[in-house]
Protein backbone atom coordinates (compact mmCIF):
# COMPACT_ATOMS: atom_id res chain seq x y z
CA UNK A 1 0.00 0.00 0.00
CA UNK A 2 0.90 3.60 -0.73
CA UNK A 3 0.99 6.23 2.25
CA UNK A 4 0.89 9.90 1.64
CA UNK A 5 0.71 11.87 4.68
CA UNK A 6 2.93 14.09 7.39
CA UNK A 7 5.42 13.15 9.65
CA UNK A 8 3.93 15.42 12.96
CA UNK A 9 6.90 16.46 15.35
CA UNK A 10 6.83 18.67 18.50
CA UNK A 11 9.73 20.96 20.13
CA UNK A 12 10.59 20.06 23.07
CA UNK A 13 13.40 20.00 24.95
CA UNK A 14 16.01 17.50 24.47
CA UNK A 15 15.31 14.32 26.22
CA UNK A 16 19.68 14.16 27.08
CA UNK A 17 20.67 17.88 26.98
CA UNK A 18 17.66 19.99 28.55
CA UNK A 19 19.34 22.76 27.53
CA UNK A 20 18.94 22.13 23.79
CA UNK A 21 16.05 22.26 21.88
CA UNK A 22 15.11 19.60 19.02
CA UNK A 23 12.13 18.16 17.18
CA UNK A 24 11.13 15.08 18.40
CA UNK A 25 8.53 12.91 16.37
CA UNK A 26 4.71 12.41 17.76
CA UNK A 27 3.35 10.34 15.07
CA UNK A 28 2.08 9.61 11.60
CA UNK A 29 -1.06 10.56 9.90
CA UNK A 30 -1.47 9.14 6.66
CA UNK A 31 -3.86 7.76 3.94
CA UNK A 32 -3.11 4.15 2.47
CA UNK A 33 -3.98 3.66 -1.06
CA UNK A 34 -4.22 0.16 -3.22
CA UNK A 35 -2.13 0.16 -6.27
CA UNK A 36 -4.56 1.79 -8.44
CA UNK A 37 -4.92 4.53 -6.22
CA UNK A 38 -8.36 3.48 -4.31
CA UNK A 39 -8.34 4.89 -0.53
CA UNK A 40 -7.87 1.23 1.35
CA UNK A 41 -6.85 2.90 5.23
CA UNK A 42 -5.33 5.30 7.42
CA UNK A 43 -1.85 5.05 9.20
CA UNK A 44 -1.67 6.71 12.88
CA UNK A 45 0.30 6.57 15.63
CA UNK A 46 1.22 3.48 17.52
CA UNK A 47 2.67 2.69 14.77
CA UNK A 48 -1.12 2.01 13.66
CA UNK A 49 -2.11 0.50 10.33
CA UNK A 50 -6.48 0.81 9.51
CA UNK A 51 -7.45 -0.82 7.18
CA UNK A 52 -11.66 0.50 6.09
CA UNK A 53 -12.69 -2.86 7.05
CA UNK A 54 -11.61 -2.17 10.39
CA UNK A 55 -9.16 -4.79 10.91
CA UNK A 56 -5.65 -3.31 12.30
CA UNK A 57 -1.55 -3.87 13.35
CA UNK A 58 0.07 -1.83 15.54
CA UNK A 59 4.18 -2.66 14.39
CA UNK A 60 7.17 -2.11 16.56
CA UNK A 61 10.47 -1.67 14.56
CA UNK A 62 12.87 -4.39 14.76
CA UNK A 63 15.61 -2.71 12.45
CA UNK A 64 15.74 0.83 10.53
CA UNK A 65 18.35 1.53 7.26
CA UNK A 66 18.91 5.44 6.28
CA UNK A 67 16.87 5.76 2.95
CA UNK A 68 19.10 6.40 -0.33
CA UNK A 69 17.86 10.52 -0.15
CA UNK A 70 18.94 12.85 2.85
CA UNK A 71 15.23 14.21 3.26
CA UNK A 72 13.80 11.00 3.16
CA UNK A 73 12.65 8.93 6.85
CA UNK A 74 14.18 5.77 7.05
CA UNK A 75 13.16 2.47 5.45
CA UNK A 76 11.84 0.31 8.29
CA UNK A 77 11.20 -3.24 9.45
CA UNK A 78 8.61 -3.64 12.10
CA UNK A 79 7.14 -6.81 13.51
CA UNK A 80 3.25 -6.82 14.24
CA UNK A 81 2.87 -6.06 18.26
CA UNK A 82 -0.99 -6.61 17.84
CA UNK A 83 -3.79 -7.33 15.28
CA UNK A 84 -7.44 -6.73 15.35
CA UNK A 85 -9.87 -7.98 13.09
CA UNK A 86 -10.52 -10.74 10.52
CA UNK A 87 -10.13 -7.99 7.77
CA UNK A 88 -6.59 -7.31 5.41
CA UNK A 89 -4.63 -6.35 8.71
CA UNK A 90 -5.98 -9.22 10.75
CA UNK A 91 -3.19 -11.81 10.28
CA UNK A 92 -0.16 -9.17 9.68
CA UNK A 93 3.42 -10.62 11.31
CA UNK A 94 5.77 -7.79 9.80
CA UNK A 95 5.79 -4.71 8.17
CA UNK A 96 8.00 -3.21 5.72
CA UNK A 97 8.46 0.73 5.00
CA UNK A 98 10.30 1.41 1.88
CA UNK A 99 10.69 4.31 -1.19
CA UNK A 100 10.27 6.91 1.40
CA UNK A 101 9.88 10.63 0.53
CA UNK A 102 10.37 13.99 2.37
CA UNK A 103 9.31 13.53 6.07
CA UNK A 104 12.19 14.38 7.99
CA UNK A 105 11.86 16.59 11.08
CA UNK A 106 12.94 20.26 10.16
CA UNK A 107 16.61 20.98 10.37
CA UNK A 108 16.12 24.48 12.32
CA UNK A 109 13.33 26.57 14.37
CA UNK A 110 12.96 24.86 17.72
CA UNK A 111 14.11 27.39 20.23
CA UNK A 112 12.71 28.04 23.22
CA UNK A 113 10.13 30.31 21.80
CA UNK A 114 9.35 27.76 19.78
CA UNK A 115 8.34 24.84 22.77
CA UNK A 116 5.40 22.78 22.35
CA UNK A 117 5.05 23.72 18.51
CA UNK A 118 4.30 21.01 16.26
CA UNK A 119 5.21 20.49 12.37
CA UNK A 120 4.12 18.65 9.81
CA UNK A 121 6.15 17.26 6.97
CA UNK A 122 4.86 15.85 4.17
CA UNK A 123 6.01 12.62 3.13
CA UNK A 124 4.82 9.38 1.25
CA UNK A 125 6.41 5.98 1.68
CA UNK A 126 5.32 2.21 0.54
CA UNK A 127 4.03 0.17 3.24
CA UNK A 128 4.53 -3.87 2.50
CA UNK A 129 2.48 -6.15 5.24
CA UNK A 130 3.17 -9.66 5.56
CA UNK A 131 1.37 -12.46 6.94
CA UNK A 132 0.84 -16.65 7.31
CA UNK A 133 -0.42 -18.42 3.72
CA UNK A 134 -3.95 -19.51 4.70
Amino acid sequence: MHGSGVQIYECARSPKETARFAWLFKAPAAELSDPRGKAVGRHYAGPTWEANDGSQVVGEVVASDAAPTADAIPWLLLRAKSTAGAGAFGGTTFIQRLHTLGGRAPAVGCDEAHLGQAASIPYEADYYFYAPRR
